[in-house]
């Protein structure tokens, strides 16, 4: 047999690489159709295996192996929470000889160039006893008043029968089987037709010992079952084998968290966090790349001009600055410096050092005319078709210009561009601090700076909205972005950190008191982007240094209908209603209590206590079954209101301009809905918005996060355009719900709100998260997951209805996130390779 080498590290793209995580084999089994197949599952933790490949060995030869890849947000949702960011899932297939004893070793090894690591070894009587013809696992059970109901799966492809039995005593059961989206993921070879899913019902009872029997190709399968379990509903106890154990924990857990518990298993537990520098090693441009850009030729070379104010420019940050921009890998450029400095010895420099370069242009000023006008002059340097903004200490990344130009000649419509950026330490040895930004985000804009650096812009842009102004030195170039945006018809955003902006790392918390001149200046910029579209707003500082807020003053109180479906729970229904009573400062509303199906006859002796009300309407929806969309959408046809708040019943508002916040929001025309910030009762985040992707579908931002805390670039305290908003507290104008057909009742419980906003932005509408509406959501932190067989089949089911509806921005990411970020939650962490 060829030597596998012990060495498990080896330098790739000049880091060091654990061959260990090269590949993970999730699941060996044999193939449930194949005869001697093995079959396995697994995936790089990483998008882009290059040099890597997959072999199998059996007694130390080379042997076939068929490998097909397998991709989609199926796959991606699969592997979710095994913190890497993995796209794609290889199934391999090894035909086996018959006569196993001949089999004295099979590995599955993963090469990169002449280093090998086995990620998974065999003998022949390991393989004997990984045999089977038939596969089922006993998950969880359920209990009602009188029925038990165990659930799980069994899969064979060959006739079957269940008996259930209490010692020698048989009970009587009733079967059922119903499509899992989940199990057939894990077995492709089943067809989708395949009714994977068990569900056993029988009558609740005093029971001491149960067992159930499988029989199922003339074999019986003798299933012990954890009795006490059963009788209380719970987990059943772990099997006998491995995959039995995997599947149960998979249950509790999620798929992604078990496959992320197995690789922890190997795993160094002292190893090192991952950091910003690990994240650039992993995917900034390699030299490859770099020089592949210098080679390339585009269609349009547009002239870029990168203009610096400078003022006393400490000389080693000048270079660093200019050699930054001689090395971008786009030559098409040319850079304009103004400097206001006392002398003349920067200009000196500059000609001794760059004086060849005609690229440079350097003017001395008279005087020091401030960053205004100093970034004025520097302009009225530039000849170029696009204008780029930087400050005189801070670097460009090679491929700033590069991805700018790409992405203009994609698209010849853009008028403005910015770019992600990071920060770079004092001794330019350190890069950290990235801003990861979402796509053009109006709101966001109104409410911080976010854009900041980098910004290019058309030259007519700028010719047609004028220039820096000093007035609002400090915040200047917040308030010349927000013109620019004003003008420009398409705002392009490249989600690559391609500035880099230098500062003290222990430095970021500086003093923010020593800028309250800058936070006053951006009150005055974003008030009077404002005052120029005729919005009656208001603009103050908010909680936090360097965020606005905006209060609009409309000279009208629409009237709300506030929809709250109720099935019983009264005392919920009761502090909701009574919590806007009591703290509402908007008096204009009227209540639908959307009554479904309640069963208590206390809930109807409270309805009779607040129907007498003149604001109070009890609307009956007497279809059996819980639709969430059907029942909003009957509220609705009984509601009078200009706007509708859907509202949970297990909320309660926490300060008294909740409803008004969001009417304010809602009362904008280019707006449909507006949500809230949703607290659990132990003061964190429920919800701040949705981000399309999370989870591998759909998820909240920032939940656990405590309420003191502002969240990443400031996003969970600040209002914002969003993809989507919970229907736990939603408001959205009645015209906009009835043009867009109200909620889908396709979708009866799942993601219908995340469904309702994307019908909502498709219009071309905004969805706006707006942080200054608080309330309490009483729903648990430990919900849990579906709990029955029928659930489980319905949850799947709209999960692929919603992937259906929307398949676009699940395949491209959310705009208003960032690729750079990770799907594995709503905390905008950086994502792993």
């Amino acid at each position: 047999m060829a030597e596998c080498k012990d060495l498990t590290l080896k330098p790739v793209n000049g880091r060091w690489i654990d061959l260990r995580d090269t590949f993970n084999v999730v699941f060996i089994r044999y193939h449930l159709t194949k005869k001697n197949t093995l079959l396995f599952q697994g995936f790089y933790p990483f998008d882009n295996p290059k040099g890597y490949d997959l072999v199998a060995e059996m007694n130390g030869k080379p042997y076939k192996m068929d490998i097909t890849i397998n991709e989609g947000n199926e796959v991606r949702r699969r592997y979710i929470a095994a913190h890497k960011s993995v796209s794609k899932e290889y199934v391999g297939e090894i035909e086996l000889p018959e006569n196993l004893k001949d089999v004295k070793s099979l590995q599955l090894i993963c090469v990169l160039g002449d280093t090998r690591s086995v990620v998974y070894k065999a003998t022949g009587r390991d393989l004997e006893k990984l045999k089977k013809e038939y596969e089922y696992n006993l998950e969880r059970a359920a209990v009602t008043d009188d029925k038990i109901q165990i659930l799980g799966w069994a899969i064979g492809n060959v006739p079957e029968e269940f008996h259930l039995y209490d010692g020698n005593t048989e009970i009587p059961i009733s079967v059922k089987r119903m499509f899992r989206k989940d199990v057939y993921g894990v077995y492709p070879e089943l067809t989708e037709k395949c009714d994977s899913g068990l569900e056993i019902v029988f009558d609740k009872g005093n029971y001491k010992k149960l067992r159930l029997t499988i029989t199922a190709n003339g074999q019986v399968y003798d299933c012990k079952v954890d009795t006490p379990h059963v009788l209380t509903g719970g987990n059943l106890l772990p099997k006998k084998t491995l995959w039995e154990r995997i599947e149960l924990y998979r249950q509790d857990n999620g798929l992604g968290a078990t496959i992320k518990h197995a690789i922890d298993k190997f795993k160094n537990a002292d190893a090192p966090k991952y950091t910003y520098m690990d994240f650039l090693t992993s995917f900034g441009p390699t030299e490859v790349e770099l020089q592949r850009q210098r080679n390339e030729k585009f269609e349009y070379n547009p002239l870029m001009s990168i203009v610096v104010p400078m003022y006393q420019t400490p000389e080693k940050f000048l270079v660093e600055l200019i050699d930054s921009i001689v090395a971008q890998t786009y030559a098409n450029w040319e850079l304009c410096l103004a400097d206001g400095s006392p002398d003349d010895s920067i200009g000196k420099f500059i000609e001794k050092k760059y004086g060849g370069d005609s690229r440079i242009k350097y003017t001395h000023l008279e005087a020091n005319l401030g960053i205004s006008d100093n970034t004025n002059a520097a302009i009225a340097l530039a000849t170029g078709d696009f204008i780029v903004l930087s400050d005189h200490d801070d670097t460009l990344a090679p491929n700033a210009m590069y991805e700018c130009v790409a992405a203009i000649n994609k698209d010849r419509s853009i008028d403005v561009i910015y770019t992600d950026e990071d920060k770079i330490s004092m001794d330019s040895k350190e890069y950290f601090e990235p801003v990861f930004k979402p796509d053009y985000n109006l709101d966001l804009l109104c409410s911080v700076n976010y854009i900041c650096h980098l910004f290019i812009f058309r030259r007519d842009i700028y010719e047609k909205v004028g220039a820096f102004n000093k007035e609002y030195d400090g915040a200047q170039d917040h308030d010349f972005i927000l013109r620019c945006c004003e003008a420009a018809g398409n705002v392009y955003h490249v989600p690559k950190a391609l500035y880099h902006w230098r500062s003290h790392a222990a430095s970021t918390a500086m003093s923010a008191e020593s800028k309250l001149y800058a936070f006053d200046a951006g009150v005055r910029a974003v008030q009077a982007h404002y005052d120029r579209l005729g919005i009656p707003a208001k603009v103050e500082q908010d909680t936090f240094y360097g965020c606005y807020r905006t209060i609009y003053q409309w000279d009208k109180e629409p009237l709300v209908s506030i929809i709250i479906p109720n099935k019983d729970h009264t005392d919920d229904l009761d502090k909701c209603i009574k919590s806007i009573d009591a703290k509402s400062n908007y008096k204009n509303i009227e209540f639908i209590i959307v009554e479904n199906n309640s069963t208590e006859p206390e809930t109807f002796e409270y309805y009779k206590s607040i129907e007498g009300r003149p604001d109070v309407k009890i609307v009956r929806y007497e279809t059996p079954g819980f639709n969430f969309s059907a029942i909003n959408n009957c509220g609705a046809k009984a509601a009078s209101g200009e706007m509708y708040l859907l509202l949970n019943n297990d909320t309660e508002i926490i300060n008294e301009g909740c409803i008004r916040e969001m009417v304010d929001v809602c009362l904008r025309p280019d707006v449909g809905i507006c949500g809230a910030l949703l607290y659990y009762p132990d003061n964190t985040v429920q919800h701040a918005g949705v981000v399309m992707g999370i989870g591998g579908i759909a998820g909240h931002t920032f939940v656990g996060l405590e309420r003191s805390e502002p969240g990443y670039m400031f996003r969970a305290v600040t209002t914002q355009d969003l993809s989507a908003v919970t229907a736990a507290c939603l408001m959205v104008r009645k015209e906009v719900f009835d043009e867009v057909g109200g909620l889908t009742e396709d979708l009866a419980v799942a993601f219908n709100d995340v469904d309702f906003c994307m019908k909502v932005r498709d219009k071309g509408y905004l969805v706006v998260y707006n942080p200054h509406a608080e309330l309490y959501h009483y729903e648990s932190k430990s919900r849990g997951y579906e709990d029955t067989g029928e659930k489980v089949a319905r949850f799947n089911s709209e999960v692929e209805k919603l992937e259906k509806r929307w398949p676009d921005i699940l395949e491209k990411g959310d705009p208003y996130y960032n690729p750079n970020l990770s799907i594995l939650d709503g905390w905008f962490r950086l994502k792993e390779e």
